[in-house]
């Protein structure tokens, strides 16, 4: 059986979005199997994937370039792999890659479409275009190693009898955030029809989502109560989830839930919606010229007023539920 070694550390959702991808590889390819290392972590995301194996690593153990060379010589040795596919393409990997090149392998890399990106963000182009799907990226990689793939672009069909809406208020950076405020209202608006369930995962995350819980009856906080494989398993129940371009969004994909997503400074044009999700399911300032101003929401303001969250109608949302 040919074996692939591929590689991809972070962030959550990035690694999330390789799951689609790489179970609808393997099921067109049944006599190859995938070595997929990544944080120890993200086990659950890969759970029950035929012909995968998960090798979770904690990077601590493995820093600069002679832990990266340590590391290399264990994936070599447990695993002898015919082809090595670098899905992250970072100064890590690189150094992985290097490790992989000088033992006689071809490595295969992902194209990030940098330079496509910059543009896209670039406050001054007017004229903006849809980029490649990150799914596809991570396609083509498998696809540079002469093997056949065709990415059906739908989330998996669950059978489960689904209730309630979950919300995930929050993202890692404040450019991908709706104001708290209006998400609140958000919440009470639908609590009055429909069981809702926060989700969400930091120490102040969890003290806000209480206090929500507190104050909007018919609602629950799951958030910081639930591991990775139950946290998949209750979005999986779900009607539809809510959330901002993060990483329940593309959880939700993974599960075969409905996802409404919420963008500011970010853009699905940029390739992250979710996979298999809707583009009427999108919630976003379509008439802004500088979104989007990042690929992950990260920069400051240009306009310094976050026009792309403060100017979203939550009636959008509401209407699509």
């Amino acid at each position: 059986m040919t074996r692939i070694l591929a590689y991809r550390f972070s962030a959550f959702g990035d690694v999330a979005m390789t799951v689609p991808l790489i179970t609808e590889f393997l099921q067109q390819n049944p006599d190859v199997e995938v070595v997929m290392v990544s944080r120890a972590n993200f086990k659950d995301l890969f759970e029950g994937i035929p012909n995968l194996i998960f090798k979770g690593i904690d990077l601590d153990d493995y820093k600069g370039f002679w832990g990266l060379r340590k590391l290399g010589r264990l994936l070599l040795k447990e695993f002898r792999p015919d082809y090595i596919a670098d899905l992250h393409d970072v100064i890590r990997t690189k150094t992985l890659d290097l490790f992989f090149i000088k033992n006689g392998f071809k490595v295969f890399k992902i194209n990030k479409g940098k330079e496509e990106k910059e543009h896209l963000t670039n406050v001054w182009n007017l004229d903006k275009k849809k980029l490649k799907p990150t799914s596809e990226r991570y396609a083509d990689v498998f696809r540079a190693m002469n093997f056949k793939l065709e990415l059906s672009h739908q989330y998996p069909k669950n059978s489960l009898s689904k209730n309630g809406i979950g919300i995930a208020p929050f993202a890692q950076h404040k450019g991908k955030m709706l104001p708290l405020e209006k998400t609140f209202e958000v919440v009470k608006i639908l609590a009055k029809k429909h069981k809702i369930y926060f989700f969400g995962g930091g120490k102040n995350e969890v003290v806000l989502l209480n206090e929500w819980k507190k104050q909007i009856p018919n609602t629950e906080n799951l958030a910081g109560t639930l591991i990775l494989k139950e946290e998949l398993q209750k979005i999986s129940e779900l009607e539809v989830m809510i959330s901002m371009d993060s990483a329940n969004m593309h959880l939700a994909s993974l599960v075969g839930t409905r996802c409404i997503s919420v963008w500011g400074s970010t853009h699905p044009y940029a390739g992250f919606l979710g996979y298999g999700q809707s583009e009427s399911d999108i919630v976003q300032v379509k008439d802004l010229t500088c979104r989007p101003c990042s690929v992950f929401g990260d920069k400051k303001c240009y306009r310094g007023d976050w026009a792309c969250l403060e100017e979203i109608d939550i009636q959008k949302i509401i209407n699509l539920i």
